[in-house]
């Protein structure tokens, strides 16, 4: 479902990685590894389309990807319920019965978004996951802010229901999420300090 050829990608106009290729399968996930500064969030934003790549092709099903960052995406002003409706809304998608008791949101429904703890946050922002349907998934450090039992949470809805519904996911973190998947150390992909860059677009 998801093919990355010889990909180069940059950041601030440098190029970060070069000649990046692995194939996904339906059903899949991979895990980035590698140090901080590697340029995992780079990869993810350039396959997600949120920057150009420098080199090479990134193929996947058309309108089918979504990028989840540290950031939540929660609107403060909506309550936990009217934040799912309104990204189910956005995609044309049904709320899913289960999904607040999938990501134990239900004793917080009714609840503002303003008012939540940084872990609930994070949980309604990846609830989000599992309301707009998306095969393909970019994740940077999803569990950021999540305990245990959470990041528990996650990856069995990751595993058992994204997964396994044959969807894929590129999935940048440094914890275990006991997932059954192969890892893809970035290190040997980490281009020459003195290559040159395509542009000068700032890291964002």
């Amino acid at each position: 479902m998801l093919t990355v050829t010889d990909l180069t990608c940059e950041r601030g106009g440098l190029p970060v990685l070069t000649g990046v290729s692995f194939d996904v399968a339906a059903g899949q996930a991979l895990i980035l590894r590698g140090p901080n500064g590697i340029g995992k969030t780079t990869l993810l934003r350039t396959l997600a389309g949120l920057q150009p790549a420098v080199a090479g092709h990134v193929t996947y099903p058309e309108d089918e990807s979504a990028y989840a960052s540290h950031a939540d995406g929660i609107k403060t002003a909506l309550s936990v319920t009217e934040n799912l409706r309104f990204w189910a809304d956005v995609y044309g998608a049904d709320l899913p019965r289960d999904i607040l008791e999938t990501f134990d949101l239900a004793d917080l429904a009714e609840r503002l978004g303003g008012t939540l703890s940084a872990g609930q946050k994070r949980r309604l922002g990846l609830a989000r996951l599992g309301v707009i349907g998306r095969k393909v998934l970019f994740l940077d450090e999803p569990t950021v802010s999540l305990d245990g039992f959470s990041v528990k949470l996650f990856a069995k809805w990751l595993q058992d229901t994204h997964l396994a519904r044959g969807g894929v996911a590129v999935i940048a973190t440094h914890i275990d999420l006991g997932l059954a998947a192969p890892e893809l150390d970035l290190t040997p992909f980490k281009s020459d300090v003195d290559a040159g860059g395509g542009t000068d677009e700032a890291f964002l």
